[in-house]
């Protein structure tokens, strides 16, 4: 929805009296075609907005935070470089149309900014004082070094004879401009909420094949594993019978005693192994149905649910009733944020294909773990901030452990652990199971000068005794697969 032509008279003369004489301090493009001008007058500062988005071109003073991307586009650096410092002599509306022209006068002398907000040519254009086109906002380089020509347009007075629809907020010294604002604020909000409606449920039907897909292989690996429930029941008889089995049988049939009707059971085995070795085999197949029964099944069953909640935002989508996380109450945002937290979301799931390993500490905190040397230095001295937490195995070649920390916190006793745990994992000292990890703020290790990658010198630290726990590694790495 744009400005009608007389939309444009009644902001024009609401805002013309204030800017004319005003110098632009700063120019700002926080959209593709959204430019805004801080005009200093006398006393106070105003900011005057121009869109020629194709969906909401308009013109009007402007009081709201508007987000800025990083660098400046090259429409944006070419005004400051231009206009910056510029005095704005006038600003009118062109044939009583929707074009508006601002006249201005910089170090380079007197320049027209023409904005063409009207029709789907809607446009910025620069022109110099022959009125011959410098640059334009959409990049049209055609009209570069022509005459400038405004479009002509047959006014049809159903649409352009329209009363103003913005008669003004009462109260505002720009009621006109607040009025503008508030209905594109609004509209832009709706736009935004169904964009993000419409990547919400992108990435709820990504993540739900995703949560199947896991969901069909463990049931595979559950199917497999099943097959070995009976195993430990022919190791303990292979191991009864240890001395009538001789190297180079496929099969033995021995008397089963497990069962009260003792009858007998035929137990294939490798004529390549010892006795030993096939009854080891038995054993060790058992207790991986053993592990997958006991990791596999709850897996499952999360995912299960963590499938129901994505088929229930993506039917409150479809309803009509979705709201995005920003407006959801408190309990909603706290779900989300677990989610995050536990690897659901796509986005974290594509992250972890990067660099480093990657866990997720009991609290929920990110850590990292570099696998060489080279990861270790781009770890430490790239991705780690000064207020993270970093650890390495004390007197030992080993990984860098960095955890990612808020400014101003401090660690989780179990996220220390979690990452000291993988410090000594990933270190010389894994063999011996256990051995001192040192730990500090990221501020306090420095690069060793004329070292090899990977070489730092640590002041202020402190140390952690730590033993290799297998329920604690097991944690981690459930995490991190869940992820």
């Amino acid at each position: 929805m744009t400005l009608h032509r007389s939309d444009l008279v009644l902001v024009l003369a609401e805002i013309t009296p204030v800017l004319r004489g005003g110098w632009i301090q700063k120019i700002h493009q926080p959209r593709p075609r959204t430019i805004i001008f801080d005009i200093r007058s006398p006393g106070q500062t105003h900011r005057l907005l121009i869109s020629c988005e194709l969906d909401s071109t308009r013109l009007h003073l402007t009081t709201r935070p508007h987000q800025n991307p990083p660098t400046p586009p090259p429409f944006c650096q070419y005004l400051r470089a231009h206009f910056q410092g510029a005095r704005l002599d006038e600003i009118h509306q062109i044939s009583n149309d929707r074009i508006v022209e601002l006249q201005m006068t910089g170090k380079e002398g007197p320049h027209t900014i023409v904005c063409e907000l009207t029709g789907q040519k809607v446009d910025m254009l620069v022109l110099d004082t022959e009125r011959r086109v410098l640059r334009s906002l959409t990049n049209k380089r055609d009209l570069v070094g022509q005459p400038y020509v405004p479009s002509v347009r047959t006014v049809v007075e159903g649409f352009e004879g329209k009363p103003a629809r913005f008669p003004g907020v009462a109260g505002s010294p720009f009621p006109v401009s607040t009025a503008i604002e508030a209905f594109y604020e609004t509209q832009e909000t709706g736009v935004a909420v169904d964009h993000a409606k419409i990547n919400r449920a992108r990435s709820l039907r990504k993540t739900l094949k995703k949560e199947q897909r896991l969901i069909e292989a463990w049931r595979g690996d559950l199917a497999k594993a099943l097959a070995y429930k009976g195993y430990s029941r022919y190791g303990e008889l292979l191991k009864a019978n240890l001395g009538a089995i001789t190297k180079g049988l496929d099969r033995i049939t021995l008397i089963d005693y497990f069962d009260e009707h003792f009858p007998e059971v035929t137990i294939p085995l490798d004529p390549t192994k010892s006795p030993h070795s096939n009854m080891d085999e038995y054993f060790r197949k058992h207790r991986k149905y053993l592990a997958a029964e006991r990791e596999l099944q709850p897996r499952i069953e999360r995912a299960e649910q963590e499938i129901r909640t994505l088929q229930q935002e993506l039917q409150e989508i479809a309803q009509g009733t979705w709201t995005p996380p920003t407006t959801r109450p408190q309990h909603e945002q706290a779900k989300t944020r677990a989610r995050l937290v536990a690897g659901r979301e796509v986005s974290r799931g594509s992250d972890r294909h990067g660099p480093f390993r990657r866990f997720t500490s009991t609290d929920g905190l990110p850590i990292f773990v570099g696998r060489n040397a080279r990861e270790n230095d781009e770890l430490t001295f790239g991705l780690a901030k000064s207020e993270d937490l970093w650890l390495h195995a004390r007197g030992t070649p080993g990984s860098h452990v960095v955890v990612r920390l808020a400014k101003g916190s401090a660690p989780p006793p179990e996220t220390l652990r979690d990452a000291a745990t993988l410090a000594l994992l990933y270190s010389d000292l894994k063999k011996s199971g256990k051995g001192e990890v040192i730990y500090t703020r990221r501020k306090w290790v420095k690069k060793a000068t004329r070292q090899a990658p990977g070489a730092v010198i640590v002041t202020q630290e402190n140390s952690l005794h730590i033993s290799l726990d297998k329920t604690r590694l097991e944690a981690l790495k459930n995490r991190n697969s869940q992820e």
